[in-house]
């Protein structure tokens, strides 16, 4: 068990499948989605049963708004995008989850949403290992 792991968390399958964890934060696990695309980052808080932000207690909420801000300035900061989107949807995958993605004018969805556009594709290991190593290092 992580750190801090609330006893019944699960994590859903489709995150597992999606991302690939890089480092525990406090309350999130930290986890790089798939995609080389966009380099884009998930924060997993470690409660079970949370759906909403509203679900959390005031403490978690405060520590949730830190970890996702952290995230959003490190991210920009080692791409140098011109823009940060957080999102936390939830309308398919139900657990709380919060998206941080890094955009680009001209990039394959701008001006537009990055959910849903085209098909997912991979990075290739070592070009994940380099992208995962150099945000852990930002933090």
């Amino acid at each position: 068990m992580m750190p801090g792991l609330k006893a019944g968390f699960a994590l859903d399958a489709r995150l597992e499948a999606d991302s690939e964890p890089l480092i525990w934060l406090g309350l999130c696990e930290l986890r790089v989605m798939n995609d080389r695309r966009w380099p884009w980052l998930i924060l997993v808080p470690q409660r079970p049963g949370i759906e909403e932000v509203h679900d959390l207690t005031p403490l978690d909420q405060a520590m949730l708004t830190f970890e996702v801000n952290m995230s959003a300035q490190t991210l920009k900061r080692v791409t140098g995008c011109t823009k940060i989107n957080t999102g936390a949807l939830g309308n398919i995958v139900r657990q709380l989850h919060v998206h941080v993605v890094a955009r680009n004018e001209g990039d394959a969805a701008w001006p537009g949403p990055v959910w849903g556009h085209g098909l997912r594709e991979p990075y290739k290991r070592d070009d994940f290992h380099t992208f995962a190593e150099t945000i852990r290092a930002a933090l």
